[in-house]
């Protein structure tokens, strides 16, 4: 068998190097085959014995076409194992479980191979174990193998063993894992062990347990139990064994070199060999373990002391080249304590920053660093930041105004360095102020309390670096005035409006200030801030203060500051008038009456502008008359003058107020008189107030026949014989008097 496959071989391989020599490109001609392809020769062919048969297929690839050609029966077949794999015209036939080569050869040129795999079929799988399943960690390895065994189908109950082949696997890989056939214990506990081979599976519970009953630490100066262990940072190492009970014997077995030793918070004590270190405070678990038992003591770490005492404590920052000596104190007791300066672990989170020795701390870059100082379980940190040496310090503003309440950012504080760059050195210094009860700093900002002024002043805080090593800059300050005022309440103007002529400066209007307090001031002009809303006009200074000057015809708003509040007044910017008239100049009206008073403007081109509502109109007396914009109104008897101006010309208007006549009667509506006959009749007015007045003297009287009656002032003269009407008119009303003459 053996010789056949090596001869197989030594011809493939013969083969192989004649089809490298001499590529078949260089005899084939048009049509002649270049090479052979069995399919699937890519991977291995696996059949089961007794199952069956199975057909190959050689392909050849042809010169001058790209179509491969089936040449299954024209080859030539051969298996190196023909007693597993028969081999007929490429027709293969299973005989046992066994792997072969197939080979196909076409015309002693093109060769390809195949590997086919033949396998047997099973009926049973069977599990060969020790101990009955129950095992002991630490058991020997010869006792943790696992056979698989299969019984081969058609065979009179042949056994295969499969372990090798098998797949294996534990229900809990916690208690125990396989692979192989082998077992590794791993814990206490039950698994199931399962084999699956072709199809067929088996399996078996293992228990596993430890080979002690228990596990116990003690003492190994005194061998006895190790209970709740006491440690005070700075003690020595403490050992304890590991001993452990023989479950088969109940013998103790000292198993500490074997035991696998573990802490549960190595920060607080730590654990090798059985030997215990105390780290820091607190409490840590020390366990033992070995083959499933397991023992364990709680260690509690004290420290003799309460506190370590740390001056300076708080944050502090140096500037290269200083130093600054740091002074470490325990204290045990109210009344002890002691100085471990030297003695106390010192340490720096940023070497390249600072250094510390034994308290002497010294900065080296610019950078932070935590300096930490530890001394038998107690400790205590600050934070050191190193700055860049300064040349100077300057605020960013020099004065600030605030209003009463407010509050205001502190200003930033810009430091030079060296290469006189400037950095922000705000976060650095400490703000004061010189009257506290005007301005106060508070978290980093100005409050003003009360009205006044105050200096706040920046320093670098205080330090205790060394003698000798404080940097200059540390003595120095930065000083900025502060002006606190009271709140505005509001900005009164007796202008409601400004005109303007185009070309000629006004003076800008009177504006009073309430304050908050209830302060007041007549004239603040001066002290606003005006600014106009365009070009329609523009502010002057002028030896007698500042103007406003009219510049193109238009409208614009004068908009005034003062402190939180702000005024607006509109204006208007007109060519300059050189007359005005009024219409009508004399007005007469019945109380509740209105009559509108027309003036017109006329400019230098002889154009004119309707002005009524710009005068700005003023009563002498408002009980009886007054005007709104362009109407007067009557609003009790009696007499007033309107008085108005306009670009410095001033008209008026005179007004009388009159009751309205109601009502018109004469005590005599008929009269009979013989010629020559006199009489008088008398005519009363009524008004709208209620008064009555007796007018037969004021009325105009008139008869439609002289020549019967004549009347004068009320006084009926009879003339000749006729009829006649005598008619008195008043106030717009008229009486009738029938009068007879016989």
């Amino acid at each position: 068998m053996i010789p056949n496959r090596k001869m197989t071989k030594w011809l493939l391989t013969m083969v192989l190097l004649i089809a490298a020599v001499f590529p078949t490109s260089v005899f084939a001609a048009s049509g002649d085959v270049l090479s052979i392809d069995i399919e699937g020769s890519g991977a291995t062919l696996e059949l089961t014995v007794g199952k069956g048969t199975k057909q190959l297929k050689v392909w050849a690839t042809v010169e001058g076409s790209s179509v491969k050609k089936d040449i299954t029966r024209g080859v030539s077949w051969s298996s190196d194992q023909p007693d597993t794999i028969k081999v007929d015209n490429g027709l293969l036939t299973p005989l046992k479980s066994g792997t072969a080569t197939i080979t196909a050869v076409y015309n002693n040129s093109a060769v390809d191979t195949i590997t086919v795999k033949a396998v047997d079929t099973y009926k049973d799988l069977t599990l060969e174990y020790s101990l009955n399943g129950k095992y002991k960690l630490g058991a020997d390895e010869a006792d943790l193998n696992v056979k698989a065994q299969a019984v081969v189908e058609n065979t009179n109950g042949t056994l295969a063993d499969v372990t090798q082949d098998a797949q294996w696997t534990s229900s809990n890989t916690s208690v125990l894992t396989i692979d192989k056939g082998k077992i590794k214990l791993v814990a206490e506990g039950k698994a199931t062990i399962t084999a699956k081979y072709s199809g067929l599976t088996a399996s078996f519970e293992a228990t596993v347990s430890s080979p002690y009953s228990e596990l116990n630490l003690v003492y190994a100066s005194n061998d006895e139990k190790a209970e709740d262990i006491e440690l005070l940072v700075g003690d020595s190492e403490i050992e304890v064994k590991a001993t452990s009970t023989l479950s088969s014997s109940q013998s103790t077995v000292d198993v500490s070199d074997k035991a696998e030793w573990s802490t549960s918070d190595k920060s607080i004590a730590t654990v090798e060999d059985g030997k215990i270190k105390p780290v820091a405070i607190g409490k840590a678990t020390i366990t033992a373990e070995y083959l499933g038992a397991k023992g364990q003591v709680d260690v509690y770490v004290r420290t003799p002391y309460e506190v370590i005492i740390l001056n300076p404590s708080s944050e502090q920052f140096l500037f290269i080249g200083e130093q600054l000596e740091a002074k470490a104190e325990v204290r045990s007791g109210a009344n002890s304590t002691d100085d471990v300066t030297a003695a106390a672990e010192w340490t720096s989170s940023n070497p390249l920053a600072v250094t510390v020795d034994k308290g002497i701390i010294s900065p080296k870059a610019v950078g932070t660093s935590t300096i930490k100082v530890s001394y038998r379980g107690v400790s205590r940190s600050m934070n050191v930041t190193v700055q860049p040496t300064i040349t100077k310090l300057e605020a960013d503003k020099s004065e600030l105004e605030l209003l009463k309440n407010e509050s205001l950012n502190v200003p930033k504080i810009k430091a030079t360095k060296l290469d006189d760059e400037e950095i922000d050195f705000s976060k650095e210094v400490i703000w004061s102020s010189s009257n506290e009860d005007v301005v106060k700093i508070e978290d980093g900002k100005i409050v003003a309390k009360d009205a006044g002024k105050v200096t706040i002043t920046a320093k670098l805080p205080e330090s205790k670096v060394t003698a000798g090593s404080a940097h200059s800059v540390r003595n120095s300050s930065v000083e900025v005035e502060v002006t606190v005022k009271e709140k505005v309440l509001a900005l009164i103007s007796e202008e409601e409006k400004l005109n303007l002529v185009v070309g000629e400066e006004s003076p800008f209007p009177k504006v009073a200030v309430v304050y908050e307090d209830g302060n007041e001031e007549e004239d603040i002009a001066s002290e606003i801030t005006w600014t106009i809303s365009n070009s329609n006009a523009v502010i002057k200074d002028s030896a007698n203060g500042k103007t406003i000057k009219g510049l193109i015809k238009g409208s614009a708003t004068l908009k005034g500051t003062y402190s939180n509040k702000t005024i607006s007044i509109p204006m208007t910017v007109e060519q300059k008038i050189t007359k005005v008239v009024v219409e009508p100049l004399n007005i007469e009206l019945n109380l509740k009456k209105s009559k509108s008073i027309k003036v017109t403007g006329y400019y230098s081109n002889g154009q004119k502008v309707t002005l009524s509502s710009k005068m700005n109109w003023q009563s002498s007396n408002t009980d009886v008359a007054t005007i709104s914009s362009t109407s007067v109104k009557a609003v009790g008897e009696g007499s007033a003058t309107l008085t108005g101006s306009y670009q410095g010309h001033n008209v008026s208007v005179n007004v009388k107020v009159v009751p309205k006549l109601t009502k018109l009667t004469v005590d005599e509506k008929k009269l009979a008189l013989a010629p020559g006959g006199i009489k008088t009749v008398v005519v009363k007015a009524e008004y709208d107030t209620g008064a009555t007045a007796i007018v037969t003297g004021s009325a105009e009287w008139t008869s439609s026949k002289p020549s019967v009656a004549k009347v004068t002032g009320g006084k009926i003269e009879a003339v000749g014989k006729g009829t006649t009407s005598i008619k008195g008119k008043f106030g717009g009303k008229t009486v009738t008097i029938s009068v007879t003459v016989k």
